[in-house]
């Protein structure tokens, strides 16, 4: 393998500090560190970033205004169908003490070399999704924006062929899967520009496999504003 190339040392060093590389072919990538300097820091800057986004969050309780304006914003009146990523424009108006607490989340570890803190975004519980998967999630995007990690705030149980499915919401635009998420524990997504023209972040509770058709088909149960 040339090791030289950005791309493959990338991949590998993302592996590794991720733990998904195992076995013979970590060990091997342990041996080969010292006489590939490109390998060798491409996994330090991977550790650096994973080390961020692993810090512990605490538990947040949102309060009753923002199960208000979740609510209004996924449930239109009678006569009116509407798409749900369609009110997004309510989103923005969420409570200035929900972003405030959002942003409190935000954790700043400072490494020689300086690394960035990731952003954090709080998907709440929505009232249609409460008596299917009573749990809220936090997402922790990298600084470059090309590693999530979204861990759920309690402990949910799906039901027998049903998954959950996380979604980037652009503004005006359909939904973008980010792939299927576990509700037991923590879910890592790899892949550039992760939120490009986010606006909000959705978990829908899908068919096994995930949607069909490439959009959310099932109910909203976790909504969190960019």
């Amino acid at each position: 393998m040339d090791y030289s190339k950005r791309e493959l040392t990338d991949r590998l060093a993302a592996e590794y500090a991720l733990g998904t590389l195992r076995g013979g072919a970590r060990r091997r990538l342990q041996q080969l560190l010292p006489a590939h300097p490109a390998l060798a820091a491409a996994v330090r800057s991977w550790e650096a970033r994973m080390q961020t986004l692993a810090a512990p969050l605490p538990e947040m309780a949102p309060s009753p205004r923002v199960w208000q304006q979740v609510q209004a914003t996924l449930f239109t009146p009678a006569g009116a169908p509407q798409r749900w990523w369609q009110g997004l424009a309510v989103w923005r108006g969420l409570s200035a003490v929900a972003v405030a607490a959002t942003l409190a989340l935000a954790v700043v570890v400072v490494q020689p070399p300086p690394v960035q803190p990731p952003l954090v975004v709080v998907l709440n519980g929505t009232p249609d999704g409460a008596a299917l998967v009573s749990a809220g999630f936090v997402a922790s995007i990298s600084a470059d924006g090309r590693a999530l990690v979204l861990k759920p705030l309690g402990t949910a149980q799906v039901a027998d062929g049903r998954a959950l499915e996380l979604w980037a919401v652009p503004s005006g635009a359909a939904p973008r899967s980010l792939g299927l998420v576990s509700a037991q524990g923590s879910t890592t997504v790899l892949r550039n520009e992760i939120l490009k023209g986010a606006q909000a972040l959705a978990v829908s509770l899908e068919p096994a496999g995930g949607s069909p058709t490439g959009a959310p088909t099932g109910p909203i149960v976790s909504v969190g504003s960019i």
